[in-house]
């Protein structure tokens, strides 16, 4: 029987990630659940589930890095797959078991996220190709753009049949499963991203050994708050992100991105 792991970072919202630990909790499958709080403060003063360790940092370390603690910990551990999971999430039962079947009848895949829906029903189209610098920009000034739609419907893949099962060179971070063998291969979450363009690099680097897919089968719940859109703080974080993650694979130039964003469209 495979082992399985996952992790959800806090960061004073240990009362929102609630319904994200509730749901993992819902599963069938034996599940360790760790808690990484970046939190200045312990936040989880009384007992929890016995499938659930508390990791107190005491100190904002960033998303990936928190995650990090508990995929290394998984690792070492010889656990098979691990969920990263965002606080602001919610599901029924089954998504986990899904997904989890899926990967393990399919061993070139190494990472899936399911289909994210706003609360109120709506996709969030998250699954995209790899971007240029320009499309980045593209997608901040779009109501400046009149060519936007077209643009938008290419890098999202939104005019893709919504039940298809696809192979996507950048996948989001708010729920996704990992195959445990890839990331050995590929390695963990980049430190040096704080917050933001951390998914965007870890399932390229997946992407290019194995299969990233997205999985509609089953769904999940996402409160969407677009945190860079709204706050000069978190703006200068994406920003500041999206300045390492290009300086690491490349600006305009980047054959390797023409090249998978290629294939990719071409399942279409």
């Amino acid at each position: 029987m495979c082992k399985i792991s996952a992790s959800i970072v806090l960061y004073h919202n240990f009362d929102k990630a609630r319904l994200a630990l509730d749901s993992i909790l819902e599963s069938k499958l034996n599940i360790k659940i760790m808690l990484i709080d970046n939190s200045s403060q312990i936040l989880a003063d009384k007992p929890l589930d016995c499938r659930v360790e508390y990791v107190f940092t005491g100190q904002n370390l960033g998303f990936g890095a928190g995650h990090n603690i508990a995929i290394k910990d998984a690792i070492k551990g010889g656990y098979d797959y691990h969920f990263v999971v965002n606080p602001d999430v919610y599901f029924n039962p089954g998504v986990i078991e899904e997904m989890i079947k899926y990967m393990a009848d399919h061993s070139d895949v190494g990472m899936m996220m399911p289909k994210i829906l706003n609360e109120d029903g709506s996709i969030q189209h998250l699954p995209k190709l790899l971007p240029h610098p320009f499309w980045i920009l593209r997608r901040k000034l779009k109501k400046l753009d009149r060519r936007y739609k077209k643009f938008v419907d290419m890098y999202e893949f939104r005019n893709v049949p919504e039940d298809k099962i696809y192979n996507a060179p950048v996948l989001s971070g708010c729920f996704s499963l990992l195959n445990l063998e890839a990331i050995k291969q590929v390695g963990a979450y980049d430190d040096t991203f704080f917050m933001y363009f951390e998914d965007f690099d870890l399932s390229r680097r997946i992407h290019k050994e194995y299969k990233t897919l997205y999985f509609p089968e089953v769904f999940i719940f996402h409160g969407y708050e677009s945190g860079a859109n709204k706050s000069l703080k978190l703006l200068k974080i994406f920003l500041k992100s999206m300045v390492v993650y290009f300086n690491k694979w490349g600006w305009c130039f980047d054959e390797e991105r023409k090249q998978a964003n290629k294939k990719t469209l071409s399942q279409f």
